[in-house]
């Protein structure tokens, strides 16, 4: 008899899909990678609460229409991980973006719960 042993996503696996995610636009695969109730929390808008909230945040309200994450390191955790790179890509009207990011993660069983994304530019 075999018996089954269910692995945990690793935190670098949970931040890889993501970013796939994200950077495929394959935003119905949003809810493998966030849990129901997750809050994406990131500078000049409001919290996003809810599966709802941030798959119409990528879907219609997002200023970026492609790009690619390039993930430098992840650090984690049981319960929470931090990840930090560059996002470069294009906007909505064709015009090249490049940014610093990091990133800060709760996880419960697998999936964010919360996630909070800082960009590097001077704010105060």
């Amino acid at each position: 008899m075999t018996t089954l042993i269910r692995v945990s996503r690793t935190a670098e696996r949970l931040v890889a899909d993501l970013f796939t995610i994200i950077d495929e636009g394959r935003w119905d695969e949003l809810p493998d990678v966030f849990a129901a109730n997750c809050v994406y929390e990131r500078p000049g808008y409001e919290p996003l609460t809810g599966l709802a909230a941030i798959d119409h945040f990528y879907r219609h309200t997002r200023i970026i229409s492609t790009g690619r994450h390039q993930v430098e390191r992840v650090v984690s955790d049981l319960g929470s991980a931090a990840c930090w790179g560059r996002f470069t890509g294009r906007d909505r009207t064709g015009q090249p973006l490049e940014e610093g990011f990091a990133d800060a993660y709760l996880v419960e069983d697998g999936k964010i719960v919360h996630r909070t994304t800082y960009f590097f530019r001077a704010a105060i």
